[in-house]
C-alpha cells in the first residue's frame, strides 16, 4: 500500500500552480467502488467533454434514450462542457464534495486520480479489454495493475501532407524519417520578399507539447524511467534541436506565423506543405476545402527517426469511488465504451473510435487520416505516467517557447523543465 498522499486540493487536481483552494482530505490510492447491493432505480450524473457541440447533445441523448431502454429506472444528467473546463469542472465537483458519478477524461490523467482517492477500479482485467480494443489504447486506464478506465475514442498528433504541393516539387513520396523532413521542409518554403508565404513543415499549428512529444519519442527518448523525469535526455534535447532548426536555423516556419485554435490550418490554405497535427485535419479540410479530399490531395505520414512515433490521446470512461450507484454507474461506463457508443462518439467528433469492430468500418476506411492512425496504433505512445502529470506538462510549453525563441538553448530549457519536474514530483500529488 502506497502512503498516505496530501488532502486534495483544488489546485493539484487543476495542476496550474494556482493558488490552493481549501480541500477534502481523501484516501489515497483509487480502489473498489463502495459496495452497494442490487441495481434499481438511480440518478446518475455524467461529465463529458466530446459532446458539447449541438450535434453531440442531439447523438449523446439518442444514444442515452437507448441505455435507458435497459435501465429504465436509471436517470442521466448530463454536464457538457468542453476539455478546456474539464479540469477544472471535475475540481469543483470534487473538493466541493459532490463529484459526478461518471466522469469522462483524457489520457494521461489517470494517475492523478486515482491517487487521490476519486476513481474506483473497475474490476477489469487487462486482457478481457485487449479483446475489445488494441491493447495500446486499453494501457491508459490501467494504473498499477488496475483498471480504472475504459477508452471511447482516441486522437493522435501525425504527419500530415499535401500530395499536390509535393508533386508540384517532383516530389512522390512524404519523408521517411525526420532528417528527410527537415530537407523537404527546406526545398518547399516559400518566401517572397523574405516574407514566408508558405511553410515546408508547419510545427506551431498544434499545440506546442503535442507536437514535441512525438518528435521526441521519434527520436528514442521519454517521458519518464522508474518515476523520474527522463526527457532532458540527449535524445529529447536532438528532438528539440530538430524544432528549433525548423524555426531558427533553417527558417521553415516562421515562429508567429501561425499558432494553435487558428480557424483554418496554413496547410489548407496551402501555405504549409506538411505539418504535425492532429487526425481531425480531415474534418477541417471536409469542412473547408472539401475539393482537396475530392481530389486525394491530403495524406498522413509516420514520424519517424531511432522509431516510428504517433501521440496517441483520448477520451476515457470512469467511475466516481464517491457514487451512490456503483452498479448502475458501471453499466452508463461500459455502455459508453461500447461498441454502439464509440464509433459514434468518435465520428462526430473526426476522432478514431477505440473499439477494435470500427477498425474496418466505412467511416475508418473513408477518413485516410483517421484510417492511417489505426494502421499503426502499434507504434502510439502516450503522455502521462506520473501522479503529478496534470502540473508537469504546464511546464512544457514555456520550456519549449524559450528554445523555439532563443532564450535558452535545447538543453537548457528541458535540463530546468526536469528540475521543475523533479520539486513537483517530490512534493507529492
Amino acid at each position: 500500500m502506497r502512503p498516505r498522499t496530501s488532502p486534495l486540493s483544488r489546485r493539484r487536481l487543476l495542476g496550474l500552480g494556482a493558488a490552493a483552494a481549501a480541500g477534502a482530505a481523501l484516501s489515497a490510492c483509487g480502489g473498489p467502488a463502495p459496495r452497494k447491493e442490487g441495481g434499481g432505480d438511480a440518478s446518475l450524473r455524467l461529465l463529458t467533454p466530446i459532446f458539447d457541440r449541438a450535434d453531440g447533445q442531439k447523438l449523446l441523448t439518442s444514444l442515452l434514450a437507448d441505455f435507458k431502454k435497459d435501465h429504465p429506472g436509471v436517470t442521466v444528467q448530463v454536464d457538457y462542457t468542453e476539455y478546456g473546463k474539464l479540469n477544472e469542472k471535475l475540481a469543483t465537483s470534487i473538493v466541493g464534495g459532490q463529484p459526478y458519478d461518471v466522469m469522462l477524461m483524457g489520457v494521461g490523467w489517470i494517475p492523478p486520480f486515482v491517487e487521490k482517492g476519486v476513481l474506483a477500479d473497475l474490476g477489469t482485467s487487462q486482457s478481457e479489454l485487449d479483446r475489445l480494443y488494441n491493447p495500446r489504447v486499453v494501457q491508459p486506464g490501467i494504473y498499477e495493475g488496475r483498471t480504472y478506465a475504459r477508452p471511447i475514442l482516441l486522437d493522435t498528433r501525425i504527419g500530415i501532407y499535401r500530395k499536390d504541393i509535393l508533386a508540384e516539387a517532383g516530389i512522390d513520396a512524404p519523408p521517411k524519417d525526420l532528417t528527410e523532413l527537415k530537407e523537404m521542409g527546406k526545398e518547399l518554403t516559400v518566401r517572397e520578399g523574405g516574407k514566408l508565404t508558405r511553410a515546408g513543415v508547419d510545427i506551431l499549428s498544434n499545440d506546442l507539447r503535442q507536437t514535441y512529444l512525438p518528435l521526441m519519442w521519434a527520436h528514442g527518448a521519454d517521458l519518464f524511467a522508474d518515476g523520474k523525469p527522463v526527457f532532458d535526455s540527449a535524445e529529447a534535447v536532438d528532438a528539440l534541436q530538430w524544432m528549433v532548426d525548423v524555426i531558427r536555423t533553417e527558417k521553415i516556419e516562421d515562429y508567429g506565423f501561425t499558432q494553435k485554435g487558428a480557424v483554418v490550418a496554413p496547410l489548407v490554405q496551402g501555405r504549409a506543405a506538411m505539418m504535425v497535427g492532429h487526425n481531425d485535419m480531415w474534418r477541417q479540410v471536409s469542412e473547408s476545402a472539401p475539393e482537396l479530399i475530392a481530389e486525394d490531395k491530403i495524406a498522413g505520414f509516420m514520424l519517424n527517426q531511432q522509431r516510428p512515433a504517433l501521440f496517441q490521446g483520448g477520451t476515457l470512461a470512469t467511475l466516481s469511488a464517491k457514487t451512490r450507484y456503483p452498479e448502475q454507474a458501471k453499466a452508463l461506463v461500459e455502455f459508453l465504451s461500447g461498441e454502439k457508443v464509440s464509433p459514434q462518439a468518435a465520428e462526430q467528433r473526426g476522432n478514431i473510435p477505440a473499439v477494435l469492430s470500427a477498425a474496418d468500418s466505412d467511416y475508418v476506411r473513408n477518413n485516410k487520416l483517421v484510417s492511417f492512425a489505426v494502421d499503426n496504433l502499434d507504434h502510439a505512445f502516450s503522455e502521462g505516467g506520473v501522479p503529478t502529470w496534470l502540473e508537469i506538462r504546464e511546464e512544457f510549453k514555456p520550456a519549449l517557447e524559450s528554445a523555439l525563441l532563443g532564450k535558452s538553448s535545447p538543453a537548457d530549457a528541458l535540463r530546468g523543465l526536469a528540475e521543475k519536474a523533479e520539486a513537483i514530483i517530490a512534493k507529492g500529488a
